[in-house]
């Protein structure tokens, strides 16, 4: 259907820097730079600095980051690797496509792993575990960090929805072994198709992902150092996200004022609970405004039939999903939180009064009309 106000508009963000994006086009394809070159170096290097670590590996997917960084860390058959029992599967399958077993904790009211449910899941088989940075909202990484040194355990961050977030001062994705990244074009940091990324203070991690995104080769030697596979980001696309980076903070402000603005019309509806959560540690950049409504389809239903796009993630619980073959040691806020969650449009091409009409088509369905 056509709608009034879209949950992103790629092709007005394209306007917005089209002449940023163009020049990057074609300083790429006059140089014939596709593969491998020095874009991919400038972006990388450039990921890294923003991120607040030495290194930064581009990557054909947010998947291959999470794939990428557990072969890094050895894990493998036998082991376990706790992950969140919300979130998208890729997290999941990344550990079961290393030969692991995943163990799913329930998450909290904010969407993010419960600390306070983790060391449940630890058994001498655990290696690893996978906190989710959820829609531009940190886990509560030094709870991570502790529990994780307490039992030995190998921290990989899932910050594909959470580029440019950060506690006490430090950014997502810096915490951990690994930070992983998803440049899918709905993500805070999107590009034109897919691509993904690690960030590390490991030189010996950022080296094996250089080498097994390239079939386990060496670039500079020709030597092959494992069986690797196919998944480095492409140049052209490291151009134009080396464009969108540069913009990424102002970005952010903006994205934190359409926030506010929802806050602002929609705070006293009482049975809508709003992403805004009584933390000072941390830094919410919304990479999504998700909200929960105890009305869950008819609310996300509604808002659609009224022009306003939305994204109702993970409406079934993966762990649901029988041919994933997985345990439901039963998850009672992620089954809550599944029913309800509806993400509003937020974008940075969004205007003013295309967040006041979404706001006005909430407080209808609520009743609330001024």
């Amino acid at each position: 259907m056509s709608y009034k106000v879209r949950f992103v508009n790629p092709a007005i963000n394209y306007q917005m820097i089209k002449d940023e994006i163009d020049a990057a086009y074609f300083e790429v394809m006059s140089k014939g730079d596709l593969i491998d070159r020095g874009q991919l170096r400038e972006f990388e290097n450039n990921l890294a600095r923003f991120v607040g670590v030495k290194y930064a590996v581009g990557l054909n997917s947010g998947y291959d980051a999470l794939h990428m960084s557990l072969r890094a860390a050895g894990i493998g058959e036998g082991d376990e690797v706790i992950v969140p029992a919300h979130t998208f599967v890729a997290t999941c399958s990344a550990v079961v496509n290393v030969g692991a077993s995943p163990v799913l904790v329930d998450v909290g009211k904010d969407f993010d792993i419960d600390c306070d449910k983790i060391e449940a899941a630890v058994t001498p088989r655990t290696k690893a575990m996978i906190p989710v940075h959820l829609s531009g909202w940190m886990a509560d990484m030094p709870r991570v960090m502790e529990i994780a040194d307490k039992h030995g355990l190998i921290v990989v961050e899932d910050a594909c929805q959470s580029l440019g977030a950060a506690m006490n001062g430090k950014m997502a994705g810096a915490w951990g072994l690994t930070g992983c990244w998803s440049f899918y074009p709905f993500k805070i940091l999107g590009g034109y198709g897919d691509g993904g990324a690690i960030t590390t203070n490991d030189p010996d991690v950022a080296m094996f992902a250089a080498r097994m995104r390239y079939n386990g080769e060496d670039r500079l030697t020709g030597e092959y150092h494992g069986h690797g596979f196919t998944c480095l980001l492409d140049n052209l696309q490291a151009a134009f996200l080396d464009v969108k980076l540069r913009h990424l903070p102002e970005w952010i402000v903006r994205r934190k004022q359409i926030a506010r603005r929802y806050q602002a019309g929609l705070a006293d509806i009482a049975g809508l609970l709003l992403p805004h959560y009584e933390d000072p540690r941390r830094d919410h950049v919304y990479q999504n405004y998700t909200v929960r409504a105890k009305q869950g389809n008819d609310f996300s239903e509604y808002l659609k039939a009224n022009g306003v796009e939305v994204l109702t993630q993970f409406r079934k619980p993966y762990y649901r999903h029988e041919a994933l073959k997985l345990e439901d040691r039963g998850f009672p806020e992620t089954e809550a939180l599944s029913r309800e969650v509806c993400s509003l449009p937020m974008n940075v091409e969004i205007l003013d009064e295309d967040v006041d009409y979404v706001i006005s088509v909430v407080r209808r369905f609520f009743g609330k009309v001024d």
